[in-house]
């Protein structure tokens, strides 16, 4: 996929991509990469579709956002489209991450394996108690809450998770916006009141067992 170029700055422009069709991207992603592991050079929309849940013509018009892609009869090339969607996603190199709250479900987010294949790396963690996090043995280095500031300009990191308890929430993350923080992932279970240029994913677990539990007889 060619950038579009502003003659004056020279930096590509991001495609103006709606929220949605991102998560349908990254799951088309995943998809591809399985696609990739199994040997398959080529898949075909419907096939895609089917695998990522969502209607042919849907996967179509999510796919055109990059332009004509792909060859009628052929389908699309698993390996060309992996890296348009990488490139739109900004997944060409590893984004930096830090997570802030290294309790319970934060020292097991810490030791998922996961981020680094989806483009992801968790460079730190920060806890208001770094001495007791530190001794859940993480491979990943532990600093003071209070260093926050300085580590986030430091390392122009943009994205964070978040799992302190909810009566700090509010508070840590207006310290990470006002540090330069665009994404969060926020894993307390609150509403946070953020800025409209920062993007904020809720992950509340106790509502997802009630969605599940609807369907349990």
């Amino acid at each position: 996929m060619k950038p579009i170029v502003d003659e004056e700055s020279e930096k590509p422009e991001r495609l103006d991509i709606p929220k949605k069709a991102i998560y349908r991207l990254s799951i088309y992603h995943r998809c591809l990469q399985k696609l990739k592991d199994n040997g398959q050079d080529t898949v075909s929309s419907t096939t895609l579709a089917k695998a990522a849940g969502v209607k042919p013509a849907q996967l179509r018009r999510d796919i055109g956002y990059f332009g004509q892609f792909g060859t009628r009869g052929l389908g699309y090339p698993v390996d060309g489209l992996i890296a348009t969607i990488r490139e739109a996603l900004g997944r060409e190199h590893l984004q930096p991450v830090i997570l802030v709250g290294a309790g319970n479900l934060g020292s097991a987010l810490l030791r998922y394996h996961g981020f680094q294949k989806e483009g992801f790396e968790v460079i730190a963690a920060f806890d208001a108690r770094p001495d007791e996090a530190r001794a859940r043995t993480l491979n990943i280095p532990v600093h003071d809450v209070t260093e926050l500031e300085n580590f986030i300009f430091n390392n122009d990191v943009k994205l964070a998770i978040l799992c302190v308890p909810i009566g700090f929430a509010q508070e840590v993350v207006n310290r990470l916006v006002a540090s330069g923080i665009q994404g969060i992932l926020n894993f307390s279970p609150i509403m946070l009141e953020v800025p409209a240029d920062v993007t904020v994913n809720n992950v509340d677990l106790a509502l997802e067992l009630e969605h599940l539990g609807y369907f349990i007889r």
